[in-house]
């Protein structure tokens, strides 16, 4: 494989640096020392044109007068020079740089329009640069500490890239006194080019880094970081610091949801359901990433504490219970085990308490019979340094146990130097150890965390059923019309029908212009009705005295009719009355009154959030909000995740609601907001469910003007399954068969097709001498992101079940103008035109992602490949590498 494209930025082999100095404490002399000074493995070049030398080091008046290739520029001179350094950087051929100086779009306009000419001469000459604005880029392993940063960071698997240069210093002087070493240290600064994306792409190719820390105060382009991090967290554990979390939300919000979802309730969202975990305090990152970087997996959330004291042990589960780690029953056979082995005075109960004299030999036996059990998932096991107790000979008994399990074993040796040298040891064999039972469980709480989060990084949500299909051009029109007499919000008729395009119930409304009018509606609906204002200019019909409920019978809702128009003649004069609505009293017997509604984060787009309704849903804050597209487990955990959830089955005699009916609901509100990119806000409250189904009482949408999009989805932070892309399709022979977008579920299908695949065919696509696709393969295989790579596969139905008989695909380059494609058809399917069709069908694809090239690697003796690839056009060549 071809290097990085960043590779030069953070492997340089030479670095010039603008703006060296001898300046007691100025930025360009402390970045010079620690050029020096860090044992870089390449040549250093200071640059200064009032100096013939620096720091006992050649100076150079400009970058014309090395001689030399320069890999990588760091500039520390005034702002207003840089302009003309990222020029001549360019007429030099440096590719990259970093930005290290302040004055930028902090500073104001002046700073901005700065701003934009050292972009667009970095963008003429194709550099790429970290900054402005920042402490700089470390990358211990090869000496490079490109930074102001004072001390000396050690080599490590970590990466840390932080918004903050200030929290960047803070961070890796907390991580030298506890010896954490790092990969790679990024400031990304102000990220006037390279953003989190770029960055995060590179740290996921990086095999120097294992796990990825990221401080972050603010995204930029939430799709590229979303791609980005998704594809990080598919191979790497990461772990994110978000700074911000209580700023409020948009103030401007005109829906009930707007007011109630925070900017920090969408981020946690996103990072959900990126697969990532979020810490709340610096030492959480290390925590987190000293506990995923073990390498161990939980397959659930069943915790088991074995103690050789009451006290820690109960500590350890009530902070269990705070972070909702449940406790796992010991089964009976479990109880019988332990009965054998620990004295009779053991607590009989989780958590395991094995008495204070408890000997090397009891914890070995108590933590291998809780380990063999099925139904624990992971083990904390606590040592309190009581006189009879031997620290480090228990641990010596652990750590075998431990390192042999795919279960996760911590400890917590409680106390100061009786337990330092057990410590020390658990350390050095990568046991998870720490010092207090509150912090082992928020260590097991990241990799539960994980886990959770890492199911719902896994899930591509495919279009609903092909039957009952939503008129989505009947809602574009409906929309259409509104924006076309200038206005934003939707009236409740309006909103409904939208809704009903979608086949979401709606409680049937109609207008009436006069008290008669109202009548007749009500007397053919049948009473009780419900009345309401008409007025597009009207949001909040109930804040003007304009809603009447429960209008019993004739003469009612005629003084109901005349009562709305005087309240709100009253409250409100100069609003236009264009009539009152009429709709049945929908039935609340058996009713929980939900909140479902969209809002548009600023960063990441339309989000859907899920709670409590009704008219103190403000005061009540019970909500969850994901990200969409959404299926039917992302909607089940959104709804878990509220308080509401635990009233939605039987509860104070009244039975469950249709369950089904209100995931189907919410799958059709993530499918309305993917097609309809035009909802800025919903809200839908209440949305009445009970035994017999849900049913939506009032609605409101508000709606804008869409700005050009680059591809149909781009309005969205996750693309979603790309359903406009399945074709149906007939063999000459008449052999009918559908194209499609390879989905996570066709997983079977996919490890079917490569194991029926001929060894020559095999070889052919792989290069290698594969027999079937591994795990790890087959969900690389299968779920991919379609932001950044595509895969068509064809398929028959054969007995009511589908079959996979070729495949191609293209995975974007990281230059994000290239690709790579490969396509296999299966053996007995060939001569049938199959693979020109997908290719053609794939090229299309790409081409309409933006993508300039296309290009494959193919072995010379494949000359079926070869001869489809010059019928599609492409240029064949050899590569020189293989003669």
């Amino acid at each position: 494989m071809s290097k990085h494209y960043l590779s030069k930025l953070f492997e340089p082999a030479s670095v010039a640096l603008f703006g060296a100095s001898e300046r007691e404490n100025s930025v360009g002399a402390i970045v010079l020392k620690n050029l020096l000074e860090s044992g870089f493995r390449g040549k250093v070049f200071p640059i200064n044109p009032k100096r013939k030398t620096v720091q006992q080091q050649k100076c150079y008046p400009n970058l014309e007068e090395i001689h030399e290739n320069v890999d990588l520029a760091v500039i520390t001179s005034p702002a207003s020079t840089i302009p003309d350094i990222i020029t001549a950087c360019g007429e030099k051929g440096v590719k990259s740089a970093v930005i290290i100086s302040a004055g930028f779009r902090e500073i104001g306009d002046a700073g901005k329009r700065l701003e934009q000419v050292v972009i667009e001469n970095a963008k003429r000459f194709g550099i790429r640069f970290i900054g402005p604005n920042c402490l700089g880029i470390l990358r211990p392993s090869i000496g490079l500490n490109a930074t102001f940063n004072r001390g000396m960071v050690s080599t490590g698997k970590l990466a840390l890239v932080s918004q903050s240069g200030a929290l960047c210093t803070a961070i890796l002087d907390w991580a030298a006194s506890r010896n954490i070493g790092f990969s790679s240290v990024i400031s990304m600064g102000i990220s006037a080019d390279l953003d989190f994306g770029e960055v995060l792409d590179y740290l996921t190719a990086d095999p120097q880094t294992e796990s990825i820390l990221l401080y972050i105060e603010g995204i930029q382009n939430a799709r590229s970081f979303m791609s980005s991090l998704r594809a990080a967290a598919r191979s790497k554990p990461v772990i994110v610091l978000k700074v911000g979390r209580h700023q409020a939300g948009s103030k401007a919000a005109i829906s009930h949801t707007g007011a109630l979802v925070g900017n920090d309730d969408v981020f946690d969202a996103a990072l959900r359901r990126a697969g990532v975990v979020r810490g709340f305090r610096i030492n959480d990152l290390f925590v987190a990433a000293t506990v995923l970087s073990a390498g161990h997996r939980i397959q659930g959330d069943q915790l088991a504490i074995i103690t050789n004291g009451g006290g820690p042990g109960a500590m350890a589960g009530d902070h269990a219970s705070d972070k909702n780690i449940p406790l796992a029953a010991l089964s009976q056979k479990l109880i019988d085990e332990l009965n054998s082995v620990l004295p009779n005075t053991w607590s009989h109960d989780n958590p395991v308490d094995i008495i204070g004299d408890a000997p090397p030999d009891r914890y070995e036996n108590a933590i291998k019979a809780c380990l063999d059990d099925n139904d624990i998932d992971g083990i904390l096991t606590i040592l309190t340094p009581q006189a009879m107790t031997e620290p480090l000979k228990v641990a010596e008994k652990v750590i075998p146990l431990a390192k042999k399990s795919k279960k996760p074993v911590f400890s917590c040796w409680m106390g100061g130097s009786q337990v330092e040298k057990a410590r020390s040891l658990f350390e050095k064999k990568g046991i998870p150890t720490f010092q207090t039972p509150e912090a082992a469980i928020e260590g097991f709480s990241f990799m539960m965390d994980f886990h959770r989060n890492q199911r719902l990084l896994l899930q591509t949500p495919s279009p609903l059923s092909d039957q009952n299909k939503p008129d989505i051009e009947g809602a574009q029109m409906i929309i259409e019309g509104v924006l076309a007499e200038k206005r934003k919000v939707l009236t409740e008729t309006e909103s409904k029908a939208v809704l009903s395009a979608f086949h979401i119930p709606v409680n049937f409304t109609a207008v009436a212009r006069s008290a008669n009018e109202a009548l007749i509606h009500a007397e053919s609906m049948g009473f009780p009705v419900a009345m309401k204002i008409y007025s597009k200019d009207i949001t909040h019909k109930s804040d003007v005295g304009g809603v009447r409920l429960g209008v019993e019978n004739a003469i009612a809702v005629r003084n109901a009719f005349k009562e709305i128009v005087a309240s709100v003649e009253q409250n409100s004069p100069e609003t236009p009355i264009e009539g009152v609505t009429v709709q049945p009293m929908f039935s609340k017997t058996n009713g929980r009154e939900l909140l479902v509604g969209i809002i548009t984060d600023p960063a990441f787009g339309p989000v859907i959030t899920f709670g409590a309704g009704g008219s103190a849903v403000e005061v009540i804050k019970d909500r969850a909000v994901a990200l969409p597209p959404l299926n039917q487990l992302l909607v089940q955990n959104l709804i878990r995740r509220t308080r509401v959830s635990k009233m939605l089955g039987p509860f104070r005699n009244m039975p469950a609601i249709d369950k089904e009916a209100l995931e189907q609901c919410l799958l059709r509100i993530s499918e309305m907001i993917c097609e309809l990119p035009w909802i800025q806000e919903l809200d839908i409250n209440p949305l009445i469910a009970n035994e017999n189904g849900v049913m939506v009482v009032d609605a409101r949408i508000v709606v804008g003007h869409r700005s050009q999009m680059r591809e149909r989805y781009s309005h969205m932070a996750i693309h979603p399954y790309p359903a406009n892309l399945v074709e149906h399709w007939q063999l000459a022979e008449g052999t009918n068969l559908t194209i499609r977008p390879i989905r996570p579920e066709d997983a079977n299908i996919e490890q079917e097709f490569v194991r029926g695949l001929s060894q020559e065919a095999k070889y052919f696509r792989f290069m290698s001498n594969i027999q079937e696709l591994s795990p790890a393969m087959l969900a690389h295989f299968t779920q991919i992101d379609y932001d950044r790579e595509m895969a068509l596969i064809a398929v028959i139905e054969e007995k009511g079940k589908e079959h996979e008989i070729g495949v191609c695909r293209y995975i974007t380059n990281a230059d994000g103008k290239s690709c790579e494609f490969a396509v296999v058809i299966a053996d007995e399917w060939q001569h049938h035109s199959i693979a020109h069709k997908l290719m053609e069908s794939l090229i299309d694809c790409a081409r309409n992602r933006g993508l300039e090239l296309m290009e494959g690697f193919v072995l010379s003796d494949n000359r079926k490949m070869l001869a489809l690839a010059q019928s599609l056009g492409f240029a064949v060549t050899i590569d020189k590498e293989d003669l």
